[in-house]
């Protein structure tokens, strides 16, 4: 298989499983599909974070298509048995780790925001290493992807993930823990990194 349908296969698994299978899953266990949806003002932070996620799902899509169908040529100096043996491992290891977060976060998992919802404060487990593990699972999952298929395109939603992220993460996720969990939070972001270790803490 070559290493662009490789990367497009590994896609359509991780969609379908990560999100669509996650959230039967979900509703299964609760009534709920777990998607809260995204808030903001049109313009807002949290607005653009939406916008430049649904820009990454579409562009990741769209970027070993492409490449496959000829319309977009692999950038070169990524294009290469290191190169794709380095996407796959890091793809598979993003998918693992998202599934295993996910998990890891039982009834409290959900896509999106309710600023009048209060969720089970997870901090255990691989909660424990980072406080985003999800998200840092997704960006190893898109990197892996893209030097799979290695193009414009597969870069440009790799870009465009990391800001939906860390518009998310900073604008919308750690101001709503913040206000439903305070000094609790605060106590935790001190102690835990953002999307590593030991790396993005908090002042308490």
């Amino acid at each position: 298989m070559r290493p662009a349908a490789l990367a497009l296969t590994l896609y359509v698994i991780y969609l379908a499983t990560a999100f669509g299978l996650r959230s039967w899953l979900h509703w299964r266990r609760t009534g709920s599909m777990g998607f809260r949806g995204f808030h903001g003002k049109p313009g807002s932070a949290g607005w653009w974070g939406a916008v430049l996620f649904v820009l990454a799902v579409a562009a990741g899509i769209a970027a070993p298509i492409l490449q496959l169908s000829g319309v977009v040529a692999p950038i070169a100096a990524l294009h290469g048995t290191v190169g794709h043996a380095t996407g796959f491992a890091l793809a598979l290891a993003g998918i693992l780790a998202t599934l295993a977060a996910q998990q890891a976060m039982g009834t409290s998992w959900r896509i999106g925001v309710d600023p009048a919802e209060t969720t089970t404060f997870v901090r255990t487990g691989i909660f424990g290493l980072v406080r985003n593990p999800i998200f840092t699972a997704m960006l190893a999952t898109a990197a892996g992807l893209a030097l799979l298929a290695p193009n414009p395109v597969a870069l440009t939603a790799f870009a465009a993930l990391l800001a939906a992220i860390e518009l998310q993460v900073r604008t919308v996720e750690e101001p709503y823990l913040q206000r439903t969990h305070g000094r609790d939070y605060r106590t935790y972001s001190a102690q835990v990194g953002r999307f590593l270790p030991g790396i993005g803490r908090t002042s308490h």
